[in-house]
């Protein structure tokens, strides 16, 4: 796992420095003390709201849900796009809409 955590610090290169930090059993991925994405059982998620939602359900990608006290709970993260692990310029793209998303969600 810690070698996929570091591999992200390349993925989002051209997005800007990012740090992480572990949390319930995976990590929140930061920028500027914001958190615009985790990794949850080995796969990245990023963050959305109202303003860039559409993109993940255009892409058919699935938002990060879980088991508590019997209740699914559907998160505001929805899976990454396969195609930003290879693609920084891409990564870059998803980041920014997230970040932002990050920063609305903060206001």
């Amino acid at each position: 796992m810690n070698e996929y955590i570091d591999y992200l610090h390349e993925v989002f290169e051209w997005f800007g420095p990012v740090t992480t930090r572990k949390m319930f059993g995976g990590h929140g991925i930061y920028h500027n003390g914001l958190m615009f994405a985790l990794v949850a059982d080995g796969v990245l998620y990023l963050k959305t709201d109202g303003e860039n939602s559409d993109h993940f359900v255009q892409e058919g990608l699935p938002p990060f849900e879980f088991i508590k006290k019997g209740k699914l709970i559907k998160t505001s993260y929805y899976r990454a796009p396969d195609e930003i692990m290879d693609d920084r310029e891409l990564a870059a793209v998803w980041a920014r809409r997230s970040y932002a998303a990050a920063v609305r969600a903060h206001k």
